[in-house]
């Protein structure tokens, strides 16, 4: 009988969103951390406040976040004065200890990574207070992504204009094509999902093979992302896949039900009801 090489697993690295993904959406940080969003645009940058919703929301759908929106259309900012303003009024209490997802994270035998838009201070705080701080190898996080610029004693160097551009950017005028389609959107500064340019940069950075990652995110922009870019893609929070995702996760309790395999359970069936057809479409917030 000819040798066989034992094959190499399928699966080396799981990559893990952080917010509404580790935790649940009915926690209800995110809806606070969309009203601190708004709060900072209308006493820091001085938007008028009846202006924000609809400004936000084409902010978000444009550059992924609001903090990437206003920093491409004009605004000069602080980002960490901009993240202790957004997240450090957040009652972190809120978040619970989870030895469920505790259990699960720890049985699994792979390279297990954070990918957040969040700072990280917020993201090692979402994570002690979740009882999972330990079970991450590595974060790659707004810092990450974005290294501090050096500031010069130029008044009109990076942090120090309070918030006011030379010229703003008119998003919407532009959606809704009072220009005639002239302008060009502007790029932002900031690199975040769901930009494909953030997910190369950190997979180079984490050193992860694509190929042998799965990538778990409760944003569709981020799973046709990450889908892109080569991973392994599932959704959470959502009971149907969306383009782009190849499985589906209500909770993210569900993993060993729906990819049992992780575990060497291969002859276990995948859960149908988590496991759907149909296409989900992401609402938009403006954090």
């Amino acid at each position: 009988m000819a040798y066989q090489q034992p094959q190499s697993p399928k699966y080396d690295c799981l990559l893990f969103d952080l917010d509404d993904c580790l935790y649940p959406f009915s926690s209800g940080m995110n809806d606070l951390i969309t009203k601190n969003v708004a709060d900072y645009m209308h006493e820091k940058l001085g938007i008028e406040e009846s202006k924000i919703p609809e400004l936000g929301n084409y902010l978000y759908k444009t550059y992924g976040t609001s903090m990437a929106g206003i920093r491409a259309i004009g605004y000069e900012f602080d980002y960490d004065e901009y993240h202790r303003f957004v997240h450090g009024k957040l009652p972190y209490e809120n978040l619970k200890p989870d030895p469920v997802l505790r259990s699960l994270l720890l049985s699994l035998p792979y390279r297990k990574v954070i990918f957040t838009n969040a700072d990280k201070i917020h993201a090692a705080k979402a994570l002690s207070r979740l009882g999972l701080e330990d079970c991450f190898g590595q974060i790659i996080c707004f810092e990450t992504l974005n290294p501090p610029i050096q500031k010069t004693t130029n008044s009109e160097s990076f942090g120090e204009c309070n918030g006011k551009p030379t010229k703003i950017f008119d998003i919407a005028a532009h959606f809704s094509q009072v220009d005639n389609g002239e302008s060009e959107l502007p790029k932002s500064a900031i690199l975040c999902k769901p930009a494909e340019a953030a997910f190369e940069q950190a997979l180079k950075i984490a050193d992860i093979n694509p190929k042998t990652t799965i990538f778990f995110d409760d944003s569709t922009r981020n799973i046709a992302s990450g889908k892109r870019a080569g991973l392994t893609t599932v959704l959470v929070g959502k009971s149907q896949r969306c383009q782009g995702a190849d499985y589906a996760l209500e909770s993210i309790h569900n993993i060993r039900e729906v990819l049992p395999e992780l575990w060497g359970d291969v002859g276990e069936k995948k859960s149908e009801k988590v496991v759907g057809n149909e296409i989900t479409i992401e609402t938009s917030v403006i954090a």
